[in-house]
Order: C-alpha cells, then structure tokens, then sequence
C-alpha cells in the first residue's frame, strides 16, 4: 500500500532525491558517532543504496519510476562510463605480481558463480519445483543477472538484464535476493579477517606475502595519487565519454549487420548479443581495458576509478527506485536458491585455496571481488590491513572486465536448464 499521496513524477525532483540520499548515506559513513560505526560494520552501504529508494518508491511512495527516463539515461550513459573508468585502471602488471595463488583463487571464485548459480537452479527445478514463485522458463534470465553481479558487480549485472530484457518485476525481486545473500557473505568474511590466522592454519597457508605486498601497495598508490585541478578532470571526462560515444557509434555500424544474421543467431541461441545494449557494453568495456596499456592509466590518479564509483551508484540507486519489496516475502523459493549458490561459490574457492594452501587473504578478497566488486573487495581486503585496499580493487576490476562475459555463460546453462 502506498503511503505518498503526492509522489514526485519529476526526473529532476527524483534526481535530487536520489543523490541526496547517497550523499547521506555516504556522509554517515564517514560519522564518528558510535552508532554510525557500529551499524555501518553490520549494515553495508550498499545495501543502503538499493534499499531507502526503494523504500522512497514502495511503501512510502515519495518517488516512482512510472513514465521515469532516469533509469534509461544512467544504464545506456553512465553504465558504459563506469564500466570504461574500471577497466582504464586495470594494471595487468600489478595482478601479475600478487601471483598466480591470487589470480587461480580468483577466478575458482568466478568458476563457483558461473557453475553454482545453474546447479542451485537445477536443484531447485528438480527436487522442489513446487517452491518456486513461477515457471522455470520465466526465471532463468532473471537469476542469471545475479551471476553478472557475482562475478563483476551491478553494471554487468544491468547489462545482463537488459541484453535479456528482465521484466523489471522480476529483476527488483532478484536484486533483493543478490545483496541480502551478498552482504550476508562479505559479513561472514570481515568476521573470518578477524581470525584469519586460524583460518590461515587449516589451509596451510604462510601469511608473509601478504604482508610484503601490504607495502609494495602503499608505496604505489602514494606514487600516482594528486590533487587534480580542472584541466585534468576535462580530460578524464573527455576520455570517458569519448569512449562510450565511440562504443555508441561503433555499435550503430553493427546492429544492422547482426539483423541480417537473426536467424542463424536464433538457431544457436545467440539472439541475446543482437542487442544494441549489448555491444554498447561489451565496447566500453574493452575499450577501457585498451586504454589500460597506455598512459591513460595514469588518469587513476586523479580519481578515475572514483567517478566511475560514483556513477555506479547512481546506477544502483535508480534500479533501487523500481524495486517492490512488497514482492520479496512472496518469493522465498528465489532466496533459497541464493543461499545455495553462494555454497557452491564458497565450496569452489575454498577447496582450490586448501590445494593451493593460500592465505585466506586471498580467499576472502578474490571472493569479495567476484560476489561484492569495487564497492565492497577494498572494505574487506582493507580490514586485513589499510594499504591492502587496492588489491581488492585491482581484482575487482578485473571482475567488471569478465563480468558481462561471465554473466552469460550462466545466462546460457540456466536457459538450458529451464528448456
């Protein structure tokens, strides 16, 4: 039920609201109060972020996205941005020298997302069908966006959603089922950094790299960060947005050559990459990785990787904003196979990690960079030590340049699953 009875149908109006809200959110998280502090360490910013619009939106009905271009805007403009402004940071290099011990537990992790999301589905079909709020075959593309955001983070999972046009219902109940089973599992691994030297002993794990890599990172991001003055945000900018209208304009050259090809895409179920959205994405995002191997890299210092942040957010607050949480009691069935796949992901990168005998370091942040990306991988890799924090970055990168690529792999086992 409604509560508003004079909602704002103003995208501007709903766009101060928005960002009004963020910078709240982000403002208490910087509170030396102790209530702040005790409930940021339960209680995920993020979290935050998807939740109070969709409280604004359902019950409290303060604003709506009925007849809104807010969404459209920031998913075909700022998503391609962000997703460029990640990957310009990416140092191949720096993941390079954490070792291969990080890397393969990295990517166990991405192997538990893309295998444990259509096994949890499986199960569920299977074995407790009757569970289930709809018919396979209306679920599977719905629950295939968790797998884009549990491998690189909420702008691959957008681009999953739209590349298989979610009915934006469905997608609400699955963003609620992504953070509440994610934010449950980066609590559980900020309390394992507690412990890790215990947890350290079962793998057989040495620690000490972890703590020499501690230095090398602080000693890196003191070289490249400064204060930027105008011109060099211009740039930054300039750069940015050039890339994502050349991802636009490159992508207007290949849609009508794709048309003409619809048919063989459909015979192979390659339909969903006929998608302007599609290559819009797939474009920005190596378009940005290109750019990492110049010196464009370097932009990082004057706070590429903190715009893209930035618009990521604004992301995630405008696909709060369609969110019905009335929806989300109605649809435990979903959750259930949530908590299953992230069994399936920890079961994954915890075995590679007892065969590799890696620090859970490795464990928590290549996990956390795959499930939570560049929001979350820094405040878990942080609270084994502050100078770690780029390393759950770096990874986390890497995440938004597989995350698509990923998402769809699930998209495609989950497909076959629902027949």
């Amino acid at each position: 039920m409604m509560l508003s009875i004079f909602p704002l149908k103003n995208d501007a109006a709903t766009f101060g609201v928005l960002i009004s809200v963020l910078a709240l959110i982000f403002w208490t998280t910087q509170s030396q109060r102790p209530f702040w502090k005790k409930f940021y360490t339960y209680v995920p910013a993020l979290l935050l972020c998807y939740f109070i619009p969709a409280l604004l939106n359902w019950p409290l009905g303060i604003i709506t996205n009925e007849n809104s271009k807010l969404y459209p805007f920031v998913s075909r403009y700022l998503l391609p941005a962000s997703l460029l402004l990640f990957c310009i940071s990416l140092d191949l290099k720096a993941i390079a020298r954490l070792g291969p011990k990080a890397l393969l537990v990295f990517l166990a992790g991405t192997v538990g997302v893309m295998i444990g999301g259509p096994l949890a589905f499986l199960v569920m079909v299977r074995f407790f069908p009757g569970f289930l709020p709809a018919p396979p075959s209306e679920l599977w593309a719905g629950l295939a966006t968790i797998g884009g955001s549990w491998i690189g983070g909420g702008a691959n999972q957008t681009a999953v959603k739209e590349i298989f046009q979610v009915p934006d219902s469905l997608f609400g109940t699955v963003v609620v089922v992504d953070i509440a089973v994610a934010s449950l599992w980066m609590a559980i691994l900020l309390y394992g950094a507690g412990i890790h030297h215990r947890i350290n002993r079962w793998l057989k794990a040495d620690f000490s790299q972890i703590d020499a890599l501690r230095v090398k990172m602080e000693a890196f991001s003191a070289s490249v960060a400064r204060k930027p003055d105008l011109t060099q945000l211009m740039i930054l900018m300039g750069l940015t947005f050039a890339g994502v209208g050349l991802a636009h304009w490159l992508t207007d050259g290949i849609i009508p050559f794709m048309n003409e090809r619809q048919e063989w895409l459909d015979r192979y179920k390659l339909g969903a990459i006929n998608s302007s959205f599609f290559w819009i994405v797939v474009l920005s995002t190596s378009i940005g990785i290109a750019l990492s191997f110049t010196r464009a890299r370097n932009l990082e210092g004057v706070g590429a990787s903190t715009w893209a942040s930035i618009f990521l957010y604004l992301l995630v607050a405008t696909i709060g904003m369609q969110m019905n949480l009335g929806e989300v009691a109605q649809n435990l069935g979903l959750i259930t196979i949530g908590v299953l796949w992230m069994l399936f992901h920890v079961a994954v990168i915890l075995l590679v990690a007892r065969l590799l005998h890696a620090p859970f370091f490795y464990v928590a942040v290549g996990s956390m960079a795959n499930i939570g990306g560049a929001a979350s991988a820094p405040v878990v890799a942080a609270a084994f030590g502050p100078g770690l924090a780029p390393v759950g970055v770096l990874l986390a990168v890497l995440g938004y340049a597989i995350g698509t690529y990923g998402g769809l792999v699930v998209a495609y086992l989950m497909q076959g699953i629902a027949g």
